[in-house]
């Protein structure tokens, strides 16, 4: 397969200026091939970009990328520094995911408040009437 740096650009989402943007700081594994003069991707390059992409949403900072690329263009001596950085990133997503956790759960306990004290039409003990301002500042309950 080969695709045209617009076609590659549609199909993952990103625009042509990141693709030249990745490939002009070394962000892929395998420099893009020309032909014609033409940036021309194939299979291998979809799937380092998809790789790539997922890095940066789980929050890699491009640098670890670039060096991350770095090692696999070095080939198999660097397998375990690889994988020294792959946990060390991983380690990272976990514990961003157990920060995330724990706002999702305090998210979760205020909505399930405010459902009862609308399913109650208001009529809730503990909502008092020195709460009605907490919107305003303090949400106590």
């Amino acid at each position: 397969m080969s695709l045209s740096i617009g076609e590659v650009a549609q199909r993952t989402g990103l625009s042509v200026h990141t693709l030249r943007f990745y490939e002009k700081e070394g962000l892929f594994a395998m420099p893009v091939r020309r032909v014609g003069g033409q940036r021309v991707y194939g299979d291998a390059e979809l799937e380092w970009l998809y790789l790539c992409t997922r890095l940066r949403a789980s929050g890699m900072p491009l640098p670890m990328i670039r060096e991350y690329a770095a090692l696999v263009r070095e080939g198999m001596p660097t397998v375990e520094a690889r994988l020294s950085l792959l946990r060390e990133h991983r380690e990272r997503v976990a514990a961003q995911i157990e920060e995330l956790q724990g706002c999702l759960d305090l998210v979760s306990r205020k909505v399930a408040m405010y459902e009862e004290h609308l399913a109650a039409d208001g009529d809730d003990p503990l909502w008092t009437r020195s709460c009605a301002g907490e919107d305003a500042g303090r949400d106590q309950p």
